[in-house]
């Protein structure tokens, strides 16, 4: 995340100064639980400058056990999940920060981020729908970004500022009126009237299971990445981003050949697309970089297995792991035994 006051390379702890910092980044995450961790995770993984903010009450919170989330077969306990989640959010590239949004709302005027903005020839005449957004904290802190994205359970109350009322709903309850946000104010890919402004949790019965919620953010966060790339001028067909690694397998054959590639890329550009020849030309070699940027030798997947393993061991009862350790060196001395030779023979 950059510094505007510092032109770069932002102090991201809490200095004097903190309340006067204005910072920029791509996006903002509100909220790291399972929908906004996953957000956060692919929006940094493309490369997107990603800040998410955390702190406030969560829904897993008032979970005892989490029983039913995939790749934990015997479940897994809340601390340990959510502590997982804010450090993958970290290895992927996110800043995650221990602070509360209290808004959202549209910069008006001079571009905050501009050390320069009393500068005459600078245009603040741009329609202010179009403004980034400028996310305020409880500590202070101001970051201006193009989007963000909602992805906090309890409340979105935050976005009042850009979206109004037309955000919440009410209802009657014994006696006594409600007013939650509406779950279909974002439509079902997380867009909302409020250019720049995602919304990946709440949303009603959409993101009441962790595992649920997780999917969610996922999936709103790739429909901000092919906002995003539309917006480079990729084609639609082909602005949508896939995040994942290939393995030597799928670069053998025609597929290692990057005219191949060209020539695929080139069968989805539609004939209407406004894209002029050269810009094109640079879209289609850098379709073609990050597609081959995701391969992975056999080498690289057995380094990045055993990495993957020891930082998920960081996080196991250390009594639990020697306990296993043990076990296994018993094993091993045992089956040392057994294939030994018999001092008879």
């Amino acid at each position: 995340m950059s510094d505007a006051s510092e032109g770069g390379g932002a102090d991201r702890g809490d200095g004097p100064d903190a309340e006067s910092r204005v910072e920029s980044a791509d996006a903002v995450v509100v909220g790291c639980g399972p929908a906004g961790g996953a957000a956060g995770v692919f929006l940094a993984r493309y490369g997107l400058d990603t800040v998410v903010f955390d702190r406030g009450s969560a829904s897993l919170d008032r979970c005892a056990f989490l029983g039913n989330y995939p790749g934990f077969p015997a479940g897994i306990d809340v601390d340990t999940f959510q502590t997982l989640l804010r450090e993958h959010a970290r290895e992927a590239g996110c800043e995650v920060v221990d602070d509360l949004v209290e808004s959202v709302e549209r910069a008006t005027g001079a571009d905050p981020t501009d050390d320069d903005s009393a500068d005459p020839t600078d245009d603040d005449s741009a329609d202010p729908a179009d403004a980034p957004l400028v996310v305020e904290t409880q500590e202070g802190r101001r970051v201006v970004a193009e989007r963000v994205v909602a992805a906090t359970r309890y409340t979105g109350e935050y976005c009042r500022p850009v979206t109004g009322d037309a955000m919440f709903e009410t209802h009657e309850h014994d006696g006594e009126t409600h007013e939650h946000v509406d779950p279909d104010y974002a439509d079902a890919d997380g867009r909302t009237p409020v250019e720049g402004l995602y919304v990946a949790s709440p949303a009603g019965q959409r993101d009441v299971q962790a595992v649920v919620a997780a999917g969610r953010g996922a999936h709103v966060a790739r429909t901000l990445l092919e906002d995003h790339r539309v917006e480079r001028g990729y084609p639609v067909d082909l602005a949508r981003h896939y995040d994942w690694l290939r393995p030597d397998s799928e670069f053998e054959g025609e597929w290692g050949d990057r005219e191949r590639w060209r020539e695929w890329f080139d069968e989805r550009v539609p004939d209407d697309h406004d894209a002029d020849e050269a810009h094109l030309a640079d879209l289609r070699e850098q379709y073609i970089d990050d597609a081959f940027a995701t391969h992975r030798s056999d080498d690289d997947v057995a380094a990045a297995t055993e990495r993957g393993h020891r930082r998920l061991v960081e996080h196991l009862d250390d009594d639990v792991v020697l306990e296993r350790a043990a076990e296994i060196e018993a094993q091993r001395a045992d089956a040392a035994d057994d294939g030994a030779p018999d001092a008879t023979d």
